[in-house]
């Protein structure tokens, strides 16, 4: 294979060339996964390492049209964990929980942005929109770390008799759209000069957007084709998978940068429930089936590429020190509501316990926007000093959240499901 890809691309697969470093770092993300699993740790934290091992010492790095290709992997392989997770909702439970995931999904991540927010401003003398911007970057789940290891317990029944796995799954876009929506307004604050009132309305619009276009396509893609065709699984995984990548490739561009991911969800939500009415016969299994195969494959990609945006040697002492401080103060603050939220849901402490502990992992969400603002900042002329080091610090702190939470979230969800979670009796045998 590589011989053929030397005939075809010539010197960029050479060790000089970019698509060399790249088919590296997948290798070794691919192999360090297994080798993480036999001491008995998460996989993705093999794969993470991988990626920030090899951008560390220098290994890695990669320009031009390769970025674009980067970031296309990345998105392509969010899509599929995000149609994975829309696949693994349970419309019954999601019924009975709705008020739960609706306060699972936005008072955490809201209570602890304005928590960081307020650390920034007060002891370290920050402007509001910085402190906010900083706030709501930081305290977006990842659902590269969550899903995974949530569809998993769901799969061995793990939960599934209260209907946690439902309720993180879903509770979790909710979280990432509050997130990235209120991001992107405070960011669009700081550099717009255009209308405020368009920037406020921005992130509800994306939420509706994202709603009906998924719906509307989710019908599509759940009508067609007939059941009975020979070829129904394909086709339906095309019609799901190729809306949910426009979805996330396509929001953005036109104009709506967090109506993506909840379209995904829910074009594969309102599709498994259309099949599902069609009776026994559905091909919601073998869809999830075609999903999870897609996972493995791009599963060492997303982990790599996700860590290779880390590079260690960037990273300033004072504000490692001061951001460990802030991060840690606010998973405090976050367990704490999510305690209060899930108080009169149903679930005993234990259940309530591994909850928060799902609701810790930061990765995808920080990695992809932690530069945008210092981009922003440096396209400027004059480029502003203050403005340039709070950006510097935004992206400094983006990455030590990833260090700290991803291992924490994985390892914490990953053992401690089996042991907080009860087993229900059918999916364990």
């Amino acid at each position: 294979m590589w011989l053929l890809l030397v005939i075809l691309f010539g010197d960029q697969v050479t060790p000089s060339g970019d698509m060399f470093r790249m088919l590296v770092l997948i290798l070794c993300a691919a192999v360090a996964a297994p080798l993480t699993a036999l001491l008995r740790l998460p996989p993705l934290l093999g794969m993470l390492f991988a990626g920030i091992i090899l951008r560390t010492v220098g290994f890695y790095h990669v320009s031009g049209i390769y970025l674009t290709i980067v970031a296309n992997l990345r998105q392509t392989a969010m899509t599929v964990i995000l149609i994975k997770a829309g696949l693994g909702l349970d419309p019954a439970t999601l019924i009975k929980l709705s008020l739960v995931v609706v306060r699972l999904g936005m008072c955490p991540c809201t209570i602890e942005a304005i928590t960081i927010a307020l650390i920034a401003v007060f002891l370290l003398g920050w402007p509001w929109l910085w402190a906010l911007v900083l706030g709501f970057l930081l305290c977006a789940i990842s659902p590269a770390v969550v899903v995974p290891t949530l569809l998993d317990l769901k799969e061995r029944g793990y939960g599934e008799d209260k209907g946690i796995p439902t309720l993180v799954l879903a509770a979790c876009s909710l979280d990432d759209i509050t997130a990235i929506s209120m991001f992107s307004l405070f960011l669009g604050m700081i550099f717009s000069t255009g209308d405020l009132t368009h920037q406020i309305l921005q992130g509800p619009t994306d939420i509706l957007v994202g709603l009906v276009s998924g719906i509307l396509w989710g019908i599509v893609s759940g009508s067609l084709p007939h059941r009975d065709d020979d070829l129904a699984v394909w086709k339906r995984s095309a019609m799901v998978g190729i809306g949910g990548l426009c979805a996330i490739l396509g929001a953005p561009k036109a104009g709506f940068p967090s109506a993506g991911p909840l379209a995904c969800v829910t074009i594969a939500f309102v599709a498994s429930v259309c099949w599902k009415t069609q009776g026994p016969m559905s091909n919601k299994t073998q869809v999830a089936d075609v999903f999870s195969i897609l996972w493995r494959i791009l599963e060492p990609m997303l982990y790599a590429f996700i860590g290779a945006e880390i590079d260690l040697t960037i990273l300033d002492l004072h504000t490692v020190t001061w951001g460990a401080a802030v991060i840690t103060g606010a998973l405090l603050v976050r367990l704490v509501v999510c305690w209060v939220v899930l108080l009169g849901a149903g679930l005993n402490w234990k259940e309530i316990f591994f909850v928060g502990l799902a609701w810790l992992p930061k990765a995808t969400v920080q990695a992809a926007l932690a530069p945008l603002p210092l981009t922003m900042v440096q396209a400027q002329n004059p480029v502003p000093a203050s403005d340039l080091d709070m950006a510097s610090q935004i992206l400094t702190v983006a990455v030590l959240s990833i260090l700290i939470t991803s291992p924490l979230g994985a390892i914490g969800t990953t053992i401690g499901g089996p042991r907080l979670l009860k087993q229900s009796g059918m999916a364990s045998t």
